[in-house]
């Protein structure tokens, strides 16, 4: 089950996730990425987070600790923002944090050019990704840190931000366990995943008793109410069934045929000309925003 802790000071928005987390300090004296309840994504996104982080943690990746944050929006008065504060108030009472990592750095195009990734650490990154159809990790948005940077101590990749997987829970009776998704660009595709050695590594692993183990870290009222089931107990059997058959069909849906880092360039050189060529006369000397070498962009550090 995941520690309960209370807030008590609150730190500063993160504008770089779309859900607005924020950074607060807790009466344990850790510091946590809060991510909250009454965010536009829902409480959706907070059981995805807690299923796949656990489950990841399980099977020995790295990835922070998550608590439960009691959160009481008083002590974010002093947020300027009038939506925030919004957000804060429509959120009191128990929302999901994820440890900070401090000084930790996003696994850019720039950073990954130098950021050695073994094989098969890769392989199992994308397999867990596979495995929970978590397509939000890609070379745009890897939703991976490189922590630490500081020290002697080597730096490790760490995965964070999971709300967006999960997707067959938005619509429990349309979604085949064996299904399989593009996974082509991958953030960590160039690193050559062995993603078959990682399904013979950790697909055992993935049992009936460790899904409930994970499911159950899950607070029952994020569960509540859920259309066509009886209570969260229901909820939670559903995601144990569907992991579970997703694992035993995982010869149907394991990655392959990532592209190089070359083959990826040349795709989005295509991108940007095709882009460019549908463009009005006018508008053909204003930059691509969002085609631009990763060089010229803003990568601000993403910590949820």
């Amino acid at each position: 089950m995941l520690r309960h802790v209370t807030a008590t000071r609150y730190v500063a928005p993160l504008r770089s996730g779309g859900s607005v987390p924020a950074v607060v300090e807790a009466d344990d004296l850790g510091t946590y990425v809060v991510k909250f309840t009454g965010s536009a994504q829902g409480r959706k996104a907070l059981v995805a987070e807690v299923i796949v982080g656990e489950l990841a943690r399980a099977l020995g990746l790295r990835f922070p600790e998550l608590v439960l944050v009691r959160f009481d929006p008083a002590i974010a008065e002093s947020e300027p923002h009038q939506e925030v504060r919004e957000l804060h108030r429509a959120s009191a009472g128990v929302n999901l944090g994820m440890d900070h990592l401090p000084g930790a750095v996003d696994l850019t195009p720039e950073v990954a050019r130098d950021f050695p990734v073994d094989p098969l650490e890769a392989g199992r990154i994308v397999w867990l990704d596979a495995l929970t159809v978590n397509v939000d990790r890609t070379v745009h948005s890897s939703n991976l840190m490189v922590w630490p940077t500081l020290g002697t101590v080597p730096p490790r990749l760490w995965l964070i931000d999971h709300g967006a997987a999960l997707v067959f829970h938005h619509r429990w009776d349309g979604s085949d366990p064996a299904k399989a998704y593009d996974f082509r660009h991958h953030a960590l595709g160039h690193y050559g995943p062995d993603v078959r050695a990682a399904d013979a590594e950790l697909a055992p692993r993935v049992t009936r008793d460790l899904l409930r183990e994970v499911t159950a870290a899950v607070p029952d009222a994020w569960l509540t109410g859920e259309e066509g089931f009886a209570g969260p107990d229901d909820v939670r059997t559903a995601y144990v069934d569907y992991l579970h058959a997703r694992v035993a069909a995982s010869p149907a849906w394991l990655p392959t045929g990532f592209p190089s880092r070359e083959e990826l360039a040349a795709e989005e050189a295509q991108r940007a000309a095709r882009t460019r060529k549908g463009r009005p006369a006018w508008l053909q000397r204003v930059p691509d925003l969002h085609g631009r070498p990763a060089a010229e962009q803003d990568w601000s550090v993403h910590l949820g």
